[in-house]
């Protein structure tokens, strides 16, 4: 009799589970469909929108002690991570648009690739910054040119906006050094450099599906967020435009710094080589930004305190709502993530036996659910590591296998309670229903994709 109750006991708590991650699944939907609904057909302010969404999800599926502690350090803990990369970004970035920096280098580039194909030029670029560089960092560092390049050819803006978030997002979720990509690979043991290499490759058709599934997506939006052809520069100002050389010095010189920190941590992981210590500093994203910041300077004319001045007033003027934006969906993330429901998803799937298609498929609702991709590729790596036999796949081969469907997964679906989808809205200056529209499905048919890509290489594989 006893065996029998301890047996109902357990049905009925695996029964109260189950309608628990029913429940808050429900509900993390509803959440998200409010945020839509509200910003982008209500018009509300986004942050109000994601304050009062997120204190619903957090007042319905967390404890109450925790409600107003989850909130904080969601908002905090985003703020923390981003808030001097979006400070310094928006200083180059102004400098760049209130000296004519942009549109000299805008002029140079479409010179080489002409303004029909502006926007591939703006994905090769976009591509091979973001092998090294955070996407959020390089989004906001390259947000002005793609402003240019849509101004310059009359491509329309969230276009222009999805082409490069894209281009860096691809190899943000898949290729080491980024940080999801990176501590995966230690969890699995994978040989990084291999999976740099056929990372790239997956990394590339993504792109492309990207591109021409935003290109198709963003034809019938208003051509009214078309960036004006005259920046704040031509409008103000017939100056001569500064050379390119010291317009891409803000940009380049940033970016350089970054990438030889990530490729010395990479060589030397204990840093007490002189060199590393040399370079590790101004290699870290804030210094360098902030490097970049200096150099912008010697595009500007007016070498008085108070012009100068002004920039950054202006700057930090613009770069406050992007930052109290873009911290609110880290906040609604937080939430999300603090509700368990990715975690329980993740789980779930991982009781079938569905091959590569469990990496992506954990990975995918767990990105989609909580909007980290770094989160998701991680926590998939530790639910995946004592599967490798089981699923025939612990083998070298098998690993960077289940690298790439993790980062595939990692890539959808960015949107609201993702932070790099409000720098892109912010940034990029689109609004939420066009960025909805282009670069989140952009995203969804990334990592198809990527997913195909890397399964078709297994059939070949094993």
């Amino acid at each position: 009799m006893k065996s029998d109750n301890t047996l109902c006991d357990f049905v009925v708590k695996k029964l109260i589970l189950k309608m628990n991650i029913v429940i808050v699944s429900i509900l993390v939907l509803i959440s998200i469909l409010l945020i839509i609904l509200m910003t982008s057909r209500l018009k509300l302010d986004a942050f109000i929108g994601l304050f009062l969404v997120s204190l619903f999800l957090a007042f319905t599926a967390l404890p109450a002690k925790t409600i107003i502690k989850t909130i904080e350090d969601g908002f905090g803990s985003t703020m923390a991570s981003i808030g001097f990369l979006v400070i310094f970004g928006a200083m180059i970035g102004i400098t760049l648009d209130k000296t004519g920096g942009t549109i000299s280098i805008a002029n140079y580039i479409l010179s080489k690739t002409g303004e029909k194909r502006s926007s591939v030029a703006l994905a090769i670029t976009g591509f091979i910054t973001g092998l090294p560089i955070f996407c959020n960092s390089g989004f906001i560092i390259l947000s002005g040119l793609a402003k240019s390049f849509s101004s310059r050819s009359g491509i329309s803006r969230p276009f222009m906006a999805t082409v490069l978030a894209c281009s860096l997002y691809s190899v943000h979720c898949l290729i080491p050094p980024h940080p999801g990509a990176l501590a995966a690979a230690g969890v699995l043991d994978v040989n990084i450099g291999y999976l740099i290499v056929i990372g790239i490759l997956i990394a590339v058709p993504a792109t492309v599906a990207s591109w021409f599934w935003g290109r198709w997506m963003a034809g019938g939006i208003s051509g009214a967020e078309t960036v004006d052809l005259n920046s704040t520069y031509s409008r103000n100002t017939s100056e001569k435009l500064p050379s390119v050389l010291l317009s891409f010095l803000p940009i380049v010189i940033p970016l350089l710094l970054i990438a030889v920190k990530s490729l010395l941590t990479l060589i030397d992981k204990t840093q007490e080589n002189i060199l590393s210590k040399l370079l590790y500093f101004p290699g870290e994203p804030v210094i360098a930004l902030f490097i970049g910041v200096l150099l912008s300077l010697l595009l500007i004319r007016k070498k008085n305190f108070e012009y100068i001045n002004e920039i950054f007033s202006d700057s930090i003027m613009k770069a406050g709502p992007i930052l109290i934006i873009t911290a609110a969906g880290g906040m609604f993330g937080l939430v999300i993530k603090s509700t368990g429901i990715g975690e329980a998803m993740g789980k779930l799937l991982a009781g079938t036996s569905l091959g590569l298609f469990i990496p992506f498929l954990i990975a995918a609702v767990m990105k989609t659910a909580q909007g980290s991709s770094t989160v998701a590729i991680i926590t998939t790596a530790s639910f995946m590591l004592p599967m490798l036999p089981m699923l025939g796949l612990d083998t070298q081969w098998g690993r960077i296998l289940v690298m790439l469907s993790m980062g595939s997964g990692s890539m959808m679906v960015s949107h609201a309670n993702d932070s790099y989808f409000w720098v892109i809205t912010k940034f990029g200056e689109i609004k939420v229903e066009s960025a909805l529209r282009v670069y989140s499905t952009s995203t969804f048919i990334m990592g198809i994709t990527s997913f195909a890509c890397t399964y078709l290489l297994s059939l070949f594989v094993f």
